[in-house]
């Protein structure tokens, strides 16, 4: 059911009876399939990919590079929980390379994320130095292309007149 998982990925919004058709499969087949991977957490749950630039308040984005100490026996997991319990934090990934952690947030503002950095993230335990890269502008996100349009102010307003 690979091709199943493949087509969540393209449209998490088809049904499953348009599943089921796609896959010449019954319904029940693919619904059963469906809780399958729920169950046993293949399946995490279902997004949708915003073109944040396109909205008037669009937050800011970071990718911060984190040096760490493993601790003895735990390595990285015990840096790695404590950095994904802090809210701001949508994704952490243990990485090869010059660096350990691969941290991505968002804020409302540049300021708003360095001070993060500066007072919550690099004051942890065991977090050795810090790089922050701010993210300028998304071209494309998880597959999806974001129209970026040029010379135009982007943003919608969603404010009632």
């Amino acid at each position: 059911m690979e091709k199943l998982l493949s087509l969540l990925k393209e449209n998490a919004r088809l049904s499953t009876s348009e599943l089921a058709i796609m896959l010449n499969q019954s319904e029940d087949v693919i619904k059963a399939a469906l809780a399958a991977y729920e169950s046993s957490g293949v399946i995490k749950g279902y997004t949708t990919i915003l073109n944040e630039a396109k909205l008037e308040e669009a937050p800011v984005h970071a990718l911060i590079e984190l040096k760490v100490m493993p601790k003895k026996e735990q390595g990285f997991q015990d840096i790695a929980d404590r950095v994904m319990a802090l809210p701001e934090v949508n994704s952490v990934y243990l990485m090869a390379g010059d660096y350990d952690l691969a941290v991505f947030v968002k804020g409302k503002t540049m300021q708003e994320v360095a001070m993060f950095v500066a007072k919550r993230l690099s004051t942890l335990e065991g977090v050795l130095s810090t790089s922050t890269h701010f993210v300028l502008s998304k071209y494309k996100e998880d597959g999806i292309v974001l129209e970026i349009t040029q010379g135009t102010d982007p943003r919608v307003s969603l404010k009632q007149e």
